[in-house]
């Protein structure tokens, strides 16, 4: 395991989280691969459940949303404001 990445995190990321967090930003695939330094193609085969991505990947996809105001958790995908007013 690479001892940089917080255990457990990249993988808790899924496709369905992805796409939820998108939505609440209002970004696009484009948007979103542009802010996690990849593909627009590696974005949406990832959403689409056709690419399996190792965990640095998947890590800065889950980055970019977080640092955008994301907060994901296991069971549910809010924007950092929504969840303080919660």
């Amino acid at each position: 395991m690479d001892s940089r990445m917080p255990s457990g995190r990249a993988q808790d990321l899924t496709p369905k989280q992805s796409r939820q967090a998108r939505a609440l930003l209002k970004w696009s695939q484009v948007r979103a691969a542009a802010k996690a330094s990849m593909s627009e193609g590696t974005i949406r085969d990832f959403e689409n459940g056709k690419r399996l991505l190792p965990p640095t990947r998947i890590e800065a996809i889950r980055h970019a949303l977080e640092s955008a105001g994301v907060v994901i958790a296991p069971e549910s995908v809010s924007l950092r404001s929504q969840v303080a007013t919660q």
